[in-house]
């Protein structure tokens, strides 16, 4: 069965993309300039701020899962999304866009990727349409999953998000002038505070684990275009990405 009218998934993932560069500028000089590093004292001993950064965006990249939740609080249109990944492809989770407009996403081998859009996500994509065909798309996929190749230039747009090396790969090592902060906690584990103070009101937060791994838990950009939180967490838990019953998916044309 082919749906009349499909609609496009479109991502925030340029959002993310410059919130990322604007937090792990953090550990990339191409984001922008920093101070002279200062030497905390703590979980990280007389690791500079840089070299904790650096450690902490290494031990990251090797995580085999985790789960991703993203908050932007741009201007034009706020998205938030959680996600949980691995590196053997699998990825599953939801999407929220604008106000109201929420997709979920199943990744659960190399060949497809299915999306489920809610009713106000699909009249969004569709209503430029006839009515007639409105309805008709209307009909057809809602509450269903709609299965795209991984080659789908849209569902690739979407898929930037299943890939942890993407979210990450803005990052460059040798950064100086990473200031120290407190230590606390995010989501109950004990973490370190570094920060970038940037140009024009923007500053740049990320939060290291102190204890185990010293993964990344939480990077915060404040002010600026594009402001918002990416949150890391769950490494190491199984990703549930399971293919939907075929009588539910609606394949591309």
């Amino acid at each position: 069965m082919r749906a009349h009218a499909h609609p496009r998934p479109r991502t925030r993932r340029t959002a993310v993309a410059a919130l990322l560069c604007a937090t792990v500028a953090l550990g990339a000089a191409a984001c922008g300039p920093f101070g002279e590093d200062e030497k905390p004292a703590g979980a990280f001993g007389d690791l500079t701020g840089s070299q904790i950064v650096d450690k902490a965006f290494a031990a990251t990249k090797t995580a085999k899962s985790v789960t991703v939740r993203v908050d932007l609080r741009s201007a034009d249109e706020p998205t938030s999304g959680f996600l949980a990944l691995d590196t053997r492809g699998k990825c599953a989770g939801t999407l929220t866009l604008g106000a109201t407009s929420t997709a979920e996403l199943v990744k659960a081998d190399g060949k497809s990727v299915y999306m489920r859009f809610d009713e106000a996500y699909l009249r969004e994509q569709v209503q430029e349409e006839s009515p007639e065909v409105q309805e008709a798309t209307l009909k057809e996929l809602r509450g269903r999953w709609l299965e795209a190749p991984l080659s789908d230039p849209d569902a690739k747009d979407m898929l930037e998000l299943c890939d942890l090396k993407s979210l990450l790969g803005g990052f460059e090592q040798g950064a100086s002038g990473i200031v120290k902060g407190e230590e606390t906690t995010v989501d109950g584990q004990k973490a370190l505070k570094l920060t970038e103070p940037g140009d024009d009101g923007e500053s740049s937060t990320l939060y290291v684990a102190t204890e185990g791994t010293p993964y990344v838990l939480k990077m915060v950009t404040v002010g600026g275009d594009e402001p918002g939180t990416i949150a890391f967490s769950q490494y190491g838990k199984p990703v549930v990405a399971k293919i939907p019953a075929a009588d539910d998916i609606v394949k591309t044309d």
